[in-house]
């Protein structure tokens, strides 16, 4: 064994050690955007990644990003990190300038076990169109208190004066409903726990929301859409320490276990710790596999350790303890 021949696999080993794609420089598996929108934690476009409550959402499809839950598919216009709120879009929803009926409208309701996990905000208006007589909203009227009114100062008075309704032909309604129902009647989507306009018997909607603290005049100024709050269930701590050590955070196979995804390996902790309980498992199994080689096989041996770094250690550290 010469003297060039350890400074050799010594320089070999600093060489890997500087290289960017050595294991301690994590390569974050989890795709981060979808058109201009940043996709981070909780929500992901991959399985395995994210939150485990929030996997199989969303969808970017010719980077546009969609949303998907029971009541349907709707375009994210926005996901608000900071406030925990993401702004979607449905195409069946009127506005004031596009009065749109036939049940088509999307509505928003979500499925049982999502239900802690969303809820749209509480300065959010859902206006219902066109609803029946017989409709859930109305049952005992007109002995018991209906469930219209105004949502953060937005509500159906407003919206009737939208150019929508005159193209459309409807009449705006006072206030005084005589024996039937309003032809637009606003709740907030807690008075209801859900809006499916099947169940509602009612022909269309419109939903608003309201960004304090703007205030503006006149439905025509208002901000159509639904903007949905969102929150994270479970260990919020553990995707802290995962990002902060270059990893990305998901869950296992059973949809449950969170994991701190590290490039070429995964965590129940965290990147270093991880990393770290690796290299010296390996280091141990390395050096054990070199001391029992014989002497003619080591060079032989160190030819073969240029395709893994954590072998390039193991051996150097072997052939300076040997040599000592």
């Amino acid at each position: 064994m010469t003297l060039l021949f350890m400074l050799t696999v010594c320089l070999s080993f600093l060489a890997l050690l500087a290289t960017p794609s050595f294991a301690t420089n994590q390569a974050n598996s989890c795709r981060s955007y979808c058109g201009n929108i940043t996709i981070d934690y909780p929500f992901s476009l991959d399985y395995g990644c994210g939150h485990p409550g929030f996997r199989d959402l969303l969808f970017c499809m010719n980077d546009v990003l969609m949303f998907h839950i029971s009541s349907g598919s709707y375009r994210v216009l926005d996901i608000d990190y900071a406030y925990q709120a993401l702004t979607l879009h449905d195409p069946h929803m009127s506005t004031c300038d596009t009065i749109v009926l036939g049940g088509r409208g999307n509505g928003f309701t979500v499925e049982q076990w999502r239900a802690p996990y969303f809820n749209p905000t509480p300065d959010n208006v859902f206006m219902l169109i066109g609803c029946s007589a017989e409709s859930p909203l109305f049952q005992g009227f007109p002995g018991k208190h209906l469930p219209c009114r105004n949502v953060s100062g937005m509500g159906c008075e407003e919206y009737y004066d939208c150019p929508a309704w005159s193209l459309i032909g409807h009449k705006k309604v006072g206030s005084v409903y005589g024996s039937g129902p309003p032809e637009c009647c606003a709740v907030a989507f807690e008075a209801i726990k859900a809006i499916n306009l099947s169940k509602l018997q009612c022909e269309g909607y419109s939903s608003a929301y309201s960004l304090a603290p703007l205030r503006v005049d006149g439905a025509g100024g208002w901000s159509y859409g639904i903007r949905v709050k969102y929150s994270v269930q479970g260990n919020d701590e553990f995707c802290r320490a995962c990002e902060a050590t270059g990893g990305a955070c998901g869950f296992g196979t059973d949809g449950v276990k969170q994991l701190c995804m590290c490039g070429s390996f995964n965590s129940t902790t965290n990147c270093d710790s991880e990393s770290s309980t690796s290299s010296k498992m390996t280091l141990s199994l390395a050096v054990a596999l070199a001391a029992s080689l014989e002497t003619r096989d080591i060079q032989h041996f160190a030819y073969q350790l240029h395709v893994n770094a954590t072998f390039v250690l193991a051996y150097t550290h072997y052939i300076v303890c040997i040599a000592s």
